[in-house]
Parts: structure tokens; sequence; C-alpha cells
């Protein structure tokens, strides 16, 4: 991925629903890299009783894993949306007053995140479309890059509704 200026300044960027059409398709930006760190890891198995060797056991992970060490659960990058969009910029239609996560449509884990890697999220409005009255549904796909590797570690599409 190459570092892009967003056509918007800021984050969050509410738009009217018509002038979202101006950005689908395009780079809206990225988010700032985030190291993933052994602590993180180990807080997310705790949250969610994932206690694989891969993730927690750095000595084991080396010795019997094809990673090389430890890695980061593929739910704790998914889960890292909210915070990274928070910091970044996306679409939201102007005059919402609530913001509800609808879910996604699809998710790759492509590659590994190696803990001590940094990585952080790219955004493309692929659609925005009125639902029923007041209710806006809002698309964006996601790419996760891990620094200095070719694959992202992972591509989502994630479904956003603005209600008025």
């Amino acid at each position: 991925m190459t570092d892009q200026q967003p056509p918007l300044a800021g984050a969050p960027n509410f738009v009217s629903i018509e002038h979202a059409q101006d950005y689908v398709g395009k780079n809206l930006g990225s988010s700032p890299w985030l190291e993933i760190t052994q602590e993180r890891v180990n807080q997310f198995a705790e949250a969610t009783g994932d206690f694989q060797f891969i993730h927690l056991d750095p000595e084991r992970a080396a010795k019997e894993s094809p990673f090389g060490g430890t890695i980061a659960h593929g739910f704790l990058t998914l889960s890292l949306l909210s915070m990274l969009s928070a910091q970044s910029p996306t679409i939201k239609i102007a005059g919402c007053s609530v913001l509800i996560n609808y879910g996604l449509d699809k998710v790759r884990f492509v590659h590994p995140v190696a803990v001590g890697s940094r990585i952080r999220a790219h955004f493309t409005l692929v659609s925005a479309v009125e639902k029923s009255r007041g209710a806006y549904l809002v698309k964006h796909k996601i790419t996760v890059e891990i620094e200095g590797k070719d694959k992202p570690a992972m591509i989502a599409e994630w479904l956003g509704m603005s209600v008025v």
C-alpha cells in the first residue's frame, strides 16, 4: 500500500448521502501505525478464552509453529478495526444521531501478524445507500497492512448503519 492523501480532511467525515457517492471506490486514507504487543495478545486471550500456544508461548511457537514466534489472533486484528477507524477518515452520513456496527460482508485473514510487528488500516468507501427512511447503510473495504510485508494481514468489508 502506498501513503496517499485522503480526499477528505479529518475524521470522522460527515457528508450527505448524495455527497457520499463522490467517494465510492476512493481511498479515504489510513490509520496510524499500531504495534501489536505480546501484552495486547495476552489480554485478548484472557478476554476470549483462546489460549492457543501460537499466541501466548513465544518459545514454543518459535519451535513448533511455522511462524517463528507468537502471532496475534485473527479476531484480535478484526476487533482493532473499531479503534483504527476512530483514528481514520471514514464516511458517515450527516445528520445521523446514532452510528451502529451493522456487521461484515467478508473477512479474510490473509497473513499472520507477528507479535512486535506494526499494522495500519486503509479505508475505501464501497457504497452508501438509504435502506429505509432515516437509515443509511455505509460499507467500507478495509485492508490491514503489516509494515514491511507484501501481503495484508486482513481484508474486510465492514457495514455501518447511520440512523437519524
